[in-house]
């Protein structure tokens, strides 16, 4: 199998099968990244697919300084967050300022499938699920979110907490189903 530097070279050069052989190397394990911040698989795969275009358009700007997927995986976060900050101006925003906030008890998820807790990420509103992934799952901080989302500190707060707020609801009621079924 060719190395990744060597298949990086091809590509620069416009090499069409080693531009093929990249994608499908790397498609599959980017694709649940752009699912996270995706409302359907359709708006994840059309995130994946600006995020290589991109990644083909930059190759040459990748300086070995990080792993080539930490790399990938930035830009398609990076696709994910403009791709969303379109549908951002859409969708109304609280300010956590005028939201009161409240602290939860956490969850038990273990009884969901990966496939379940995809599903109820992908029901959040655009700004929630934006910011949910990138502070609870990438670990950004509120001020580096609200820098990269172009909102307001408080905004990228409140928007953490309605997510939590909705997606606890989601659990909650899965839970339910889960236990009515149960005593059956």
């Amino acid at each position: 199998m060719i190395q990744d530097i060597e298949l990086i070279h091809k590509c620069i050069e416009g090499d069409g099968k080693a531009q093929r052989e990249l994608y499908n190397r790397y498609a599959a394990k980017l694709m649940p990244m752009a699912m996270r911040y995706a409302k359907s698989q359709a708006d994840a795969e059309d995130i994946l697919q600006d995020a290589f275009i991109k990644i083909f358009n930059s190759l040459e700007s990748f300086r070995q300084e990080a792993q080539f997927l930490t790399w990938l995986k930035r830009i398609v976060v990076n696709t994910a967050i403009n791709h969303n900050r379109k549908k951002l101006y859409q969708q109304p925003m609280l300010d956590i300022e005028k939201t009161p906030l409240y602290v939860e008890k956490d969850l038990v998820i273990s009884h969901l499938h990966f496939t379940e807790i995809m599903a109820m990420m992908q029901k959040l509103p655009v700004g929630c699920r934006t910011v949910f992934n990138l502070f609870a799952i990438e670990g950004y901080g509120h001020k580096e979110i609200a820098e990269m989302m172009e909102i307001t500190e408080g905004t990228s707060k409140s928007q953490y907490s309605r997510a939590r707020a909705l997606l606890k609801a989601m659990i909650e009621e899965a839970s339910t189903v889960v236990k009515s079924n149960a005593s059956m």
